[in-house]
């Protein structure tokens, strides 16, 4: 039987996260099941899958840094804002190009403001965006301020016309309005002609397995795969729970002060993003509770110092 878990799945290009899921949960037929973060149909790479209990725990991997390679290429525009859209403008590349990138990409690290594309799932008044492009309805779209923690060129193609990047970045950032920004600063635009997630918090390329590969595994091979889910939370503070309030928290009570350790502090305080990003400050205030060697749950502390649970996750 398969346990429950993170399954680090390579997704591959034509499949959207949501089919990927779709094919895992009829393999190892499991109904609780989901992806921690969406890649576009085109896009592939790192895409981690929770399974069973660990679902419970989605929205808790908001923290994250994602690492993208990404290739673009001057000269061209489209709706999409990459190669699979409707071609808005063709352009000539100006000959100093690459020479120029060195300054422009230096507008593109730390707190970055971008506006989403207008062909992306992000919800507005209830309905998502690229519904009401496809529909040919204009909508007012907010920007909103992302990190970008590095972007560093890879790679460059003068006779194409083109250049592999490598960024590393905060959740909800479009690389591919990055790749359309950068042109436009350069003045001949840019859309983006293929995108690897590489890393997705402490997910590597490296160790995650094709879907394909998946499907004809065993359930013996699949469960040596998938990893605990706290494993897979990082920079969350801990607490270390005393026993005999192990069934109290799992029950949804409260703790004293006096029954619980902080056992390590939160990397978020000492992140670039937290001053800016109020989610960010919240999952500072979590705890990744842990009782009897085995992680319970997560928990905040409220103004009695008591600490409460907050999502439940693995109790037996």
């Amino acid at each position: 039987m398969i346990i429950d878990g993170v399954i680090n799945i390579n997704k591959p290009e034509g499949l959207t996260s949501h089919d990927v899921v779709g094919r895992l949960r009829r393999r190892l037929h499991i109904k609780r099941i989901g992806h921690t973060g969406t890649l576009d149909s085109m896009a592939t790479g790192v895409l981690p899958v929770c399974i069973g209990k660990a679902t419970r725990a989605v929205e808790y991997y908001d923290a994250d840094y994602k690492t993208y390679l990404a290739e673009l290429r001057f000269g061209i525009v489209t709706d999409t804002l990459d190669i699979t859209g409707e071609v808005l403008e063709e352009n000539e590349v100006p000959a100093d190009v690459y020479e120029r990138l060195t300054e422009i990409l230096e507008n593109y690290r730390g707190i970055v403001t971008q506006v989403p594309p207008k062909y992306s799932a992000l919800k507005v008044d209830g309905k998502r965006l690229y519904e009401y492009a496809r529909e040919g309805l204009d909508v007012e779209i907010k920007s909103r301020q992302i990190y970008v923690r590095s972007i560093e060129v890879v790679a460059q193609n003068p006779e194409e016309n083109s250049l592999s990047l490598e960024v590393c970045c905060s959740k909800g950032t479009y690389i591919r309005t990055i790749c359309d920004d950068i042109g436009r600063d350069l003045g001949c635009g840019a859309v983006m002609t293929s995108l690897c997630r590489t890393a997705s918090g402490s997910l590597s390329i490296d160790d995650a397995v094709d879907l394909d590969a998946v499907m004809d595994m065993s359930d013996e091979e699949i469960e040596a795969l998938i990893r605990d889910v706290d494993d897979t939370l990082c920079g969350y503070a801990e607490i270390k729970l005393k026993p005999h309030r192990i069934k109290a928290f799992c029950n949804g009570m409260t703790t004293s002060s006096g029954q619980y350790v902080i056992s390590r502090e939160a990397d978020f305080i000492s992140d670039p993003r937290y001053a800016t990003s109020e989610r960010l400050r919240e999952l500072a205030g979590m705890y990744k509770v842990y009782g009897g060697g085995e992680f319970l749950g997560i928990a905040d502390i409220n103004q009695d110092k008591e600490l409460r649970p907050v999502k439940v996750i693995q109790c037996k």
